[in-house]
């Protein structure tokens, strides 16, 4: 059967179909649908490389494309219109053909320790085994806590959280993906602060992948957009492809507005958490995207000449001496 054309105002929006994936996606149609009730939206939910098991890769190796290559073709095939992402898993360079969309406002950023007894880092009992298969909350844990066992542990959310008690005392998860899905148990759990594990580019917030001569509906996704938002994610996007995409090293970034300014704060560590490069930059509001990439770009720069460019190829860098740049 032939695929019902924009013309006739139906859209096919794109997800993988993880539970987190799919109601995700149904957020920004619930959104759609409102600004614009005269559409018909379809979901179409696509299995990516990313949920096969044969092909997820061990820590420190991990492919953003995983989670979306299939995706992308959908939408360069026209099988699809829209294809909705969490911003982490989205690589910074997208094939030629494709762009992003507005920025809807972002979600909590943060991540949460999720345990039986309600813990936090500090009061979990020495050599308790928390359950990540991230680099980065890895990295971050054990630079907080030497004493701590990492537990590889990976599957959705609820597969994750049924860890617990049985490989793991605790879990992390992220705070954005526990707020968006109903039904889970995560009553007993504690956010762990910035100044202890900063979040990944893009952790929280959606992306809004579009076909790059779809002026049409662009023009329908724009009353979506979240200006602060829109420029978090250009400046942690702008840090994360200036790093590089073949470092593996753990990073973080995280940007938002506070007065007048844009501030990001960035990390780059080696992957036990030994060596933790830091940075803070900032600037104005005013200088919009452009100044907002900037900034990412500037405090990968910062990172890259500290060290992190070490970092990426599995070794520790010589201590350097430097105060974090305000």
């Amino acid at each position: 059967m032939a695929r019902p054309t924009n013309k006739s105002k139906t859209l096919v929006v794109g997800a993988r179909g993880s539970p987190l994936s799919v109601a995700q996606t149904k957020l920004v149609i619930a959104s759609l649908k409102r600004l614009r009730p005269d559409l018909n939206i379809i979901l179409k939910t696509i299995k990516t490389s990313g949920d096969s098991p044969a092909s997820i890769l061990g820590p420190g190796q991990g492919d953003k494309g995983l989670f979306v290559r299939e995706i992308e073709e959908a939408l360069l095939n026209s099988q699809i219109d829209l294809a909705v992402h969490s911003a982490k898993d989205l690589p910074f360079q997208l094939p030629q053909g494709l762009t992003l969309g507005p920025a809807p406002e972002r979600g909590n950023a943060f991540d949460l320790l999720v345990s039986r007894d309600n813990h936090t880092l500090k009061t979990l009992p020495k050599g308790s085994k928390v359950g990540t298969s991230s680099p980065r909350r890895q990295a971050l844990l054990l630079n907080f806590r030497r004493d701590l066992t990492i537990v590889p542990i990976r599957g959705n959310v609820a597969t994750r959280l049924d860890k617990i008690g049985q490989i793991a005392d605790a879990i992390i998860l992220a705070a954005a993906a526990v707020s968006r899905l109903e039904g889970l148990n995560c009553a007993q759990s504690y956010q762990i602060p910035p100044e202890i594990m900063l979040p990944a580019p893009g952790q929280g917030q959606l992306a809004l992948e579009i076909r790059a001569d779809d002026q049409q509906l662009l023009s329908y996704l724009a009353p979506l957009n979240h200006h602060l938002s829109s420029l978090a994610m250009t400046a942690e996007r702008a840090f994360m492809g200036r790093l590089g995409a073949g470092c593996h090293a753990p990073a973080a970034a995280w940007a938002r507005d506070e007065g007048h300014e844009l501030i990001i704060d960035a990390i780059a560590s080696d992957p036990q958490g030994v060596q933790v490069l830091r940075c803070q930059k900032a600037c104005p509001l005013s200088s919009g995207l452009t100044g907002a990439g900037d900034l990412g770009n500037m405090a990968a720069d910062y990172l890259l000449d500290c060290g992190a460019s070490v970092l990426c190829q599995g070794q520790n860098p010589p201590p350097k001496a430097h105060k974090d740049a305000q």
